[in-house]
């Protein structure tokens, strides 16, 4: 590869964005990143940590069809309304690595994903309150769940020692689960993903498990590797 040629145009890029999603070769960049990035030990899969965030896609039925994406729906997210879908992530608790992608629409639960986003040699999951119960759906057991407790829930407690207690168990739980932000973060900030760009969830997903691989190279760039 060289940085003084000429860079590809518009079509070159299309037709290689189409051989990705018709040998679905997405997961398989994301594997290649993350073998690597375990062979330099960035990647020790000893914990994960799961969330979900929101893609935006066009809800306007300005378009040739008079009709929004059939396989994007709407979600209501604290008092806001959203339409599009969800990009769900299992990361590594030690390094923030993601090492697996699942995608649905938006107004699916986050907790119905869970067992799909473990690779399946961790011995703790780490989750925020949405995965709760999620330990009921996952057939495999010897599992430490670490799932946020519900605000309502710690708030009707009565003041005392043992309110006080859970609330600073809450906050050491959630410092260790804010590292699964960061790849959301870089491929929203650094990479400018905040709205889908195609129709439908297929190619929407080869992209978003590609960015996820590259945001993986993103976050490992400055870590010493062995």
């Amino acid at each position: 590869m060289s940085l003084t040629r000429a860079i590809p145009d518009e079509t070159t890029l299309l037709n290689f964005r189409h051989l990705l999603e018709a040998n679905d070769l997405a997961p398989r960049i994301l594997q290649v990143v993350n073998a690597d990035l375990c062979r330099k030990g960035l990647m020790l899969k000893r914990g994960t940590m799961v969330d979900a965030t929101i893609i935006a896609a066009p809800s306007s039925t300005k378009n040739a069809d008079n009709a929004r994406d059939p396989e994007m729906h709407q979600t209501k997210k604290g008092n806001q309304w959203f339409f599009g879908m969800k990009a769900h992530i299992g990361a590594d608790v030690d390094s923030g690595l993601v090492h697996t992608v699942t995608t649905t629409a938006a107004n699916v639960a986050d907790v119905t994903q869970t067992e799909a986003l473990l690779h399946g040699k961790e011995k703790v999951v780490h989750a925020d309150a949405g995965y709760t119960g999620a330990d009921k759906r996952v057939a495999r057991k010897r599992i430490q769940w670490r799932i946020a407790a519900k605000r309502g829930k710690i708030k009707a407690m009565n003041d005392g020692p043992l309110k006080t207690a859970i609330q600073e168990l809450e906050t050491l739980k959630a410092r260790v689960r804010a590292r699964v932000e960061h790849p959301f973060r870089v491929i929203k900030r650094q990479f400018g993903f905040v709205k889908v760009r195609f129709k439908g969830l297929a190619k929407n997903t080869a992209q978003v498990i590609t960015l996820f691989a590259l945001s993986n190279l993103w976050m490992a760039r400055k870590q010493r590797w062995r």
